[in-house]
């Protein structure tokens, strides 16, 4: 169940499935009426609704999905855990004073909670962990960084933004934007850059621009505090935290804290093991000619106009399978098991697959363009 607490100026937060030690969760929590799919995709692609004012029907994922979820886990959790240690090093090198987190919910948000717990244990050093909305073409959460600065009292000079993993570098650009619009309008500098385990992009700042498999971009809800993607619909008035829906129905399936405990006792084992966390994030310009390189020829290639129909890595094709509708997959290697969930869910939801050697991603997802949107 969700866990409510207050702030000092009694504005409602809480922790979602989380401990209250791990995450603040700055998000309205409202009820939405859900929107199918299908339909879904045809208000967006036609421009009559904004994504982030709809979501989908979530559900469980299939026992055969699970399945393939624990494999991959198992598959990847060591490398998880180093990246976890090698980003908290290159966090604590650049904020001496006080840190606070503040993750990008959803997909942010278990990184967060386990870097919180990893700079207090491993590197001694004070923190904090908020989450909060970041929305593609809507910007930040203005309300949550003024809470975050003023009812908090955090120092502007210590945050910093956490996300999963970059895809095409879209919410990296917007956080931007985004930060420049609130120095603008508060008069109060942030700095702007991503920290994130795996920067596809190469837009932020990261241990690694390699597309490996991230566990926690493979689920939903269960792995993310039973919130959901955030939502930005009327209901949202001018003073309040951007929304969520909170899946508590789920709670039974919720692995959102057995995840990040386990993550936690594979990074204390890592360090006890003598491994050295590196605090020197990789050079982000290979990744982002990678990057540019590949989207353009994929334009060319399938004749699309539209880049947000394009999701390259396995964190962003998942997400395409999990509540988008899909056109295609793409594969580099069909028999490398990092990519077994893409293809258990490609059969389940009937999307077809191709593989290409030549891809510079392990996947990409494309979404179907709807042509009477």
């Amino acid at each position: 169940m969700s866990k409510p607490c207050r702030s000092t100026a009694d504005k409602p937060h809480f922790c979602g499935s989380y401990r209250p030690k791990d995450v603040r969760f700055l998000l309205k929590p409202i009820k939405v009426q859900p929107t199918g799919v299908a339909e879904k995709e045809r208000l967006i692609q036609s421009g009559r609704r904004h994504y982030s004012e709809m979501l989908s029907r979530e559900s469980l994922p299939s026992p055969k999905y699970m399945e393939v979820f624990h494999h991959a886990f198992a598959m990847s959790r060591t490398r998880m855990a180093e990246g976890l240690l090698d980003l908290a090093a290159i966090i604590t090198a650049r904020r001496p004073d006080e840190i606070t987190l503040v993750s990008l919910a959803r997909a942010g948000t278990p990184i967060g909670v386990m870097l919180k717990h990893i700079l207090v244990e491993c590197f001694e050093r004070e923190t904090q962990h908020y989450s909060i909305s970041i929305i593609r073409d809507r910007g930040i959460d203005q309300n949550a960084i003024r809470f975050i600065l003023d009812e908090a009292g955090r120092d502007p000079a210590g945050l910093l933004f956490v996300d999963g993993w970059t895809g095409k570098g879209v919410i990296a650009r917007e956080l931007s934007a985004a930060v420049a619009d609130f120095e603008q309008h508060h008069g109060v500098r942030l700095d702007a850059s991503l920290f994130t385990l795996a920067d596809l992009a190469g837009v932020g700042i990261a241990p690694s621009d390699e597309d490996y498999l991230i566990p926690s971009s493979i689920l939903n809800a269960t792995m993310s505090g039973l919130i959901s993607r955030s939502v930005l619909n009327e209901q949202i008035g001018p003073d309040d935290f951007h929304g969520c829906v909170l899946y508590e129905e789920f709670a039974a399936k919720d692995l959102s804290t057995w995840f990040v405990d386990t993550l936690l006792d594979d990074a204390r084992a890592r360090i006890q093991a003598g491994y050295r966390p590196s605090a020197v994030p990789v050079d982000p310009s290979q990744a982002h000619a990678r990057s540019t390189n590949l989207i353009a020829a994929i334009k060319d290639r399938f004749g699309i106009s539209d880049v947000n129909l394009i999701k390259p890595g396995i964190g962003e094709a998942t997400r395409v399978l999990l509540r988008r509708v899909p056109e295609l997959l793409l594969i580099r290697d069909p028999h490398l098991p990092e990519v077994a969930h893409l293809r258990q869910l490609a059969q389940e939801k009937s999307v077809r697959c191709e593989v290409d050697p030549t891809l510079p991603y392990q996947a990409i997802s494309l979404i179907r363009g709807l042509p009477d949107a």
